[in-house]
């Protein structure tokens, strides 16, 4: 699995509310096919829980692409409003992979967030009551690569040895247009 962007040819360099915030990057994780009993012991992808809702789109979205207006584009946000519905969504998300394996969120071991700020991850972890040393934060080293932020967080943490083989993991994200998500594994 692949998350790779380029997000500097989207920047509007003008826009000091997202020029500043994105970055370059590309992570990927191998996945491989396994057996397993279907009991939260098995290792790899336990479950996902995937959202959208384009009502939301003006709030984070490219002004532009081939197909709509024969141009790149420019990323655009309203910040005060992503971050909002970003914490509400992503802490409903999570809330939602424990509940369907009978979890609460102190039995996960590992918190690999979207590097969205860290105003987004600080604010979900309050909302969640997730200590904050359980959540991998790399937003300060990356910026927000958008796709790649996830795997470049999971990668981070896996080479300094916090996620070690038999962690329950939680990954989350946000994109634009809105969409969001989670996925719980155990490594």
């Amino acid at each position: 699995m692949i998350g790779a962007e380029t997000m500097s040819r989207i920047l509007d360099w003008e826009d000091r509310t997202t020029a500043v915030l994105f970055g370059d990057g590309a992570g990927a994780v191998v996945l491989q096919a396994q057996d397993g009993t279907g009991s939260l012991e098995d290792r790899g992808i336990l479950s996902t829980h995937l959202y959208s809702d384009g009502r939301h789109m003006e709030m984070l979205y490219v002004d532009g692409g081939p197909s709509r207006t024969r141009t790149v584009g420019h990323l655009r946000m309203q910040g005060r409003e992503v971050f909002r519905h970003a914490v509400t969504n992503i802490a409903e998300s999570i809330t939602a992979a424990c509940e369907a394996h009978g979890l609460s969120v102190a039995d996960i071991d590992w918190f690999v967030p979207h590097q969205a700020n860290q105003r987004i991850l600080d604010g979900t972890a309050r909302k969640l009551g997730i200590p904050p040393q359980k959540v991998i934060s790399t937003v300060a080293d990356h910026g927000n690569t958008s796709a790649a932020s996830v795997p470049l967080a999971l990668n981070t943490a896996i080479r300094d040895n916090r996620i070690k083989r038999g962690d329950l993991v939680l990954l989350e994200a946000m994109g634009g247009g809105f969409t969001w998500g989670s996925a719980l594994l155990r490594w």
